[in-house]
């Protein structure tokens, strides 16, 4: 009888999430720069290979608007023919790490990076689609972008195409906004398809002079990548993408499969074998010239909240996409790529966390510099560089907050010539950053009394406070014999000079 039950809930929860997958696979390709097609296969593999293999059970995997931007670029830097090339050998990698079982570090990751990598994700991914939403090209990079969003405006004002084209657009993400708060339509038909869907009646309907999407046929648009294609990816920014695909990738999945995991009291997600399904999905990806894949939350929610009970969801949508692509490719070529463009501005936006800033700013105010910093640097440079900045300024962060250290001063108050001797004990983790504020403080005791200095609270001393309280400590010690008294816990790195008392 459970069994009949899960056959049942699957079958329901495959065409829910099938029905999701449609519009952004075929999205994310067209934002990509590639065949419609291609995002199809990627949703196929994900759903027929990965969905197939062990790791985690209900998670849906496919073209993610997170690689959008990554995706363009290597496109318009290498060619569509290597990005096969070099989805193929990111997806051997996630396969190697996740065999050596690096899977779980991807957990030590900061939260502000992650959520500083989509938000800059979703501001370049909204840039550049508000121009697709005008039927306009956009002029480049994400900073060019931004930078020309004015002029776009004033053109799409004096251009009735671009003006309709927008309409298209504005009022699919209309429908995306509002479509949920009908819970009962909700229920039956997801948001992303009956915004598409609507979009394309009304311009087939009006025969509004909109773009649409361009349709090349499933196996045409399969280009397997060959020896020449493999021979590019001996340059240095070759290999920087395919690190950026392996590791950005990688982390959106692990990340979304401990999110999905707090939506459902199933088996929890196993890190390296997921990490190893995602690879393998990557490199038949890679081998047929697709997009590269990662697990996606949106499909993935909308799976569990369907009611989706194993694996087999997440395979029967698979096989609806190939059903969907090998039957219906034509079905393609009547949407309007500005409702498209509607459906990536609107993921955009949710990669953005607008209402998270200011209680993380009052709360965690270093996690928010990190995450704002590195949505900026991916917008200014790029993904892979942005992301690198970000993890830099993640560590900055934690090394400066561990290396919190003060001193509690004692004695001051005493006076004469009986009065006994300033103590002044140090209390936390003493490195060179804090240094220069230990060293003020030191300085600015009295020079006509005894100090006497106690080192037995720290929890760390590096070598550079080590050596510059020892200096700090013989400048102090008077012609006479008497040091300064020094106390130095056998944990702490001893002074070079200590014991010492003075004047």
């Amino acid at each position: 009888m459970r069994k009949s039950t899960d056959i049942r809930a699957d079958f329901t929860a495959s065409l829910v999430v099938f029905l999701v997958a449609v519009p952004l696979c075929v999205g994310v390709a067209v934002a990509s720069g590639v065949p419609a097609e291609l995002g199809l296969v990627t949703g196929i593999v994900g759903g027929l290979l990965t969905g197939f293999l062990p790791g985690s059970s209900l998670q849906v995997s496919g073209p993610a608007a997170g690689l959008t931007v990554l995706v363009y670029e290597a496109v318009e830097e290498f060619g569509l023919s290597t990005l096969g090339a070099l989805v193929l050998v990111a997806g051997v990698l996630q396969v190697a790490m996740g065999v050596l079982r690096l899977g779980r570090w991807f957990r030590a990751i900061s939260v502000a990076v992650v959520q500083g990598m989509l938000a800059g994700i979703g501001l370049v991914l909204i840039a550049g689609q508000l121009y697709a939403l005008t039927d306009t090209r956009p002029p480049g990079t994400g900073l060019a972008n931004l930078g020309g969003l004015p002029e776009l405006a004033s053109d799409t004002i004096w251009s009735d195409q671009a003006l309709t084209a927008s309409a298209v657009g504005v009022g699919t993400i209309a429908v995306l906004v509002l479509w949920p708060r009908w819970k009962r339509a909700a229920r039956v038909l997801p948001a992303p398809l009956a915004a598409v869907a609507l979009a394309t009646v009304t311009v087939a309907v009006l025969g509004l002079p909109v773009a649409r999407v361009e349709v090349t046929g499933l196996l045409s648009a399969v280009q397997p990548p060959g020896g020449a294609d493999f021979g590019r990816l001996a340059g240095v920014g070759a290999v920087g993408t395919v690190l950026a695909f392996t590791l950005i990738a990688s982390a959106e999945s692990l990340f979304s499969a401990a999110a999905v995991d707090r939506l459902h009291d199933g088996p929890r997600t196993d890190y390296d074998k997921e990490l190893m399904a995602q690879g393998a999905g990557n490199a038949v990806c890679g081998l047929l010239g697709a997009l590269p894949m990662t697990a996606v939350i949106v499909r993935s929610s909308a799976n569990v909240r369907a009611g989706a009970r194993t694996k087999a969801s997440r395979v029967l949508h698979g096989a609806w996409l190939l059903l969907f692509a090998a039957a219906f490719p034509a079905a393609l070529g009547v949407v309007p790529l500005a409702a498209l463009a509607g459906v990536l501005v609107h993921a955009g936006c949710k990669l953005i966390p607008v209402r998270d800033m200011v209680p993380l700013w009052r709360e965690h105010r270093g996690e928010a510099v990190v995450l704002m910093g590195t949505a900026v640097a991916i917008v200014v440079t790029n993904m892979f560089e942005g992301v690198l900045i970000g993890l830099l300024m993640a560590v900055a962060k934690s090394a400066w907050e561990t290396s919190h250290a003060h001193l509690e001063v004692s004695g001051l108050e005493d006076c004469g010539p009986e009065a006994a001797p300033v103590r002044v004990r140090a209390l936390g983790n003493a490195t060179f950053l804090r240094l220069p504020k230990l060293l003020d403080q030191l300085e600015a005791l009295p020079h006509d009394r005894d100090v006497i200095l106690d080192l037995s609270g720290l929890r760390h001393l590096d070598r550079a406070c080590a050596a510059a309280l020892g200096n700090w400590a013989e400048r102090r010690r008077p012609a006479g014999p008497d040091p300064v008294a020094a106390t130095v816990t056998p944990a702490a790195t001893p002074l070079p000079q200590h014991g010492h008392k003075g004047r």
